[in-house]
């Protein structure tokens, strides 16, 4: 299937019956790259609220095991989204991530906050990130999936809308981000983790980077400083130029799930994604 094929098919589904293959489609054929660079600085949006890094922070998880915890939280969310919830497969990825989260008290205001993040910040950064930000019709395909996960995590109270779910995230933020030691050690661990995927030359670079992609609000939250606005727009220019460069070439189908993963070289089962008792959650 062709680019363009994908796009068409998407757009003859219905956005609320047909979302999971909506979803599918999208994350394989039209926004598979960028949904994942979208959901990697997500992470950074929930380490904004001190309710949620300090749980974070406390099962030592990003510090101890990071990597391992990236990708069982992006193999998990990814089973989800490519198989979707009602296929074995997914079905099996929220068992798991229920199962996990169940060993702690969480708020629900922070359940929700973070299923926000994963509605909201790949629509906000296709603008960025593709030649073809999200249609509405995409949108509400996604705000529909994300709603039924949410329901299948038991999360109370999600908006009814996507406007009135980014309503609620923006309070959200308003209210919760503040600096605290903990939003910093866990934004700090996460860092470590990129960092770890490339060359050491490159690593005085790549805080900056990082640092220079979060808003003021969140930058604030995690104690980071503010940079240069010139390098805030070349990394943008840089991602345009990349979503041009894709546009040229034939798209083979992205599966997340289907790569080698630094954590599982051999691949993986649902069952072995997530921390055991002694960790944290996923």
């Amino acid at each position: 299937m062709t680019r363009a094929q994908a796009r068409a098919r998407v757009h003859s589904l219905d956005p609320s019956a047909d979302c999971q293959e909506i979803v599918a489609l999208m994350g394989r054929y039209l926004y598979g790259w960028e949904t994942t660079r979208a959901l990697e600085l997500a992470l950074f949006r929930t380490y904004g609220s001190p309710s949620i890094s300090a749980l974070l922070d406390r099962t030592g998880e990003f510090a101890q095991r990071g990597q391992k915890r990236y990708d069982d939280t992006a193999l998990i969310m990814a089973e989800i989204m490519e198989h979707g919830y009602n296929s074995e497969r997914g079905r099996a990825a929220l068992r798991r991530m229920n199962q996990m989260h169940g060993r702690f008290t969480i708020p629900n205001e922070d359940f929700l906050y973070v299923l926000s993040t994963f509605v909201l910040e790949p629509m906000r950064w296709s603008r960025w990130l593709s030649l073809h930000p999200w249609t509405l019709h995409e949108r509400q395909a996604a705000f529909n999936f994300w709603l039924e996960v949410g329901r299948r995590m038991n999360i109370k109270d999600i908006p009814p809308t996507l406007d009135a779910l980014e309503r609620w995230s923006l309070e959200y933020e308003e209210r919760h981000f503040v600096y605290a030691d903990t939003n910093r050690r866990v934004a700090d661990a996460t860092v470590a983790i990129f960092m770890g995927w490339f060359p050491t030359a490159l690593h005085p670079l790549l805080r900056p980077a990082v640092y220079a992609l979060l808003d003021d609000r969140l930058r604030e939250a995690l104690g980071y400083p503010k940079q240069p606005v010139w390098l805030t727009g070349l990394l943008l220019k840089g991602a345009r130029l990349r979503a041009w460069a894709g546009e040229q070439l034939p798209v083979p189908p992205y599966e997340y799930t289907a790569q080698r993963h630094r954590s599982y070289p051999q691949g993986y089962t649902v069952e072995q994604l997530g921390a055991d008792r002694r960790e944290g959650p996923a």
